[in-house]
C-alpha cells in the first residue's frame, strides 16, 4: 500500500492551482505541502520541502518551467516531476523528458488521466497523456521537429526565449549565465538550424514547433 504522497503544486494562476488542489486532495494519499507561482519560489520551496513530486506548469513568469526542471533536477537528480501544461507540443514534450522530468501531461486531459500519472510517477513509472503521445507520434512520422532535436536542452530553452523577443541580457539574468554563453549559443543553435538570419531562425522555431502562431494572437 503506497504512504502518503507530498506534492509541490508549481503554476502561476491561483485560480489554476486551487482547481487542481481540490481535485488532488480528494485523493487520501495525495497531500498538497507547498504551492508556487515562480520558477524560484518552486525551487526554494522544493529545497524546504522536498516533496516525493512536483507538477510544473512550463509557462512561468521569470525562470520559466524547463529552466525551473533543470534547476531541480541539478538539485537532486532523483527529483521527480511531473509537467502540466497547456501546450501540446511535441517537440517542447521531448525536451521535457531529455531535461529529466518522469511525466507530460496537458491541461485539456481528463482530470482521472492527472491522478494516475501521479501515481504512475510516484511509482517510478512514465506518464504521457494520451493527447501529446499521439502528437509525438505524428510528429515522428512527418519529422517537423527534428532539426530541434540536434539542440541540448538548454540551447533549446535559450531558442525558445530568444523567439519569445526576450533579450540576450534578459535570458542571461533568467537562467543565471553569463551574456557570453547566451551569445555563444545563439551561434551555436544557428549553426546547427542550418539558418544564417534571425528571420530564418523564427520560421525554423515555427517550423519545429518550439513556438506556434497563436503565442502571438
Amino acid at each position: 500500500m503506497m504512504g502518503l504522497i507530498n506534492i509541490l503544486l508549481v503554476d502561476d494562476h491561483a485560480i489554476v492551482r486551487e482547481g487542481y488542489r481540490s481535485l488532488l486532495n480528494k485523493q487520501p494519499s495525495f497531500t498538497i505541502v507547498a504551492e508556487a507561482e515562480s520558477g524560484e519560489e518552486a525551487y526554494v520551496l522544493f529545497r524546504k520541502h522536498q516533496p516525493d513530486l512536483v507538477i510544473l506548469d512550463l509557462s512561468l513568469p521569470g525562470k520559466g518551467g524547463l529552466a525551473t526542471l533543470i534547476q531541480i533536477r541539478q538539485l537532486d537528480p532523483k527529483a521527480k516531476v511531473l509537467v502540466f501544461s497547456m501546450h501540446q507540443n511535441p517537440s517542447m514534450a521531448k525536451k521535457v523528458i531529455e531535461a529529466g522530468a518522469k511525466g507530460y501531461v496537458t491541461k485539456s486531459s481528463a482530470p482521472a488521466e492527472l491522478i494516475q500519472a501521479v501515481m504512475d510517477v510516484v511509482k517510478g513509472g512514465l506518464a504521457i497523456s494520451e493527447d501529446i503521445a499521439r502528437a509525438i507520434a505524428l510528429d515522428s512520422l512527418h519529422g517537423k521537429s527534428a532539426i530541434v532535436n540536434k539542440l541540448s536542452t538548454r540551447e533549446y530553452e535559450i531558442l525558445r526565449m530568444l523567439v519569445e523577443g526576450k533579450s540576450k541580457a534578459d535570458i542571461a539574468e533568467t537562467l543565471s549565465i553569463s551574456i557570453k554563453t547566451v551569445s555563444n549559443a545563439y551561434y551555436i543553435i544557428k549553426s546547427k538550424l542550418e539558418v544564417k538570419t534571425d528571420l530564418e531562425l523564427m520560421h525554423a522555431a515555427l517550423q519545429a514547433r518550439v513556438v506556434s502562431v497563436s503565442d502571438y494572437l
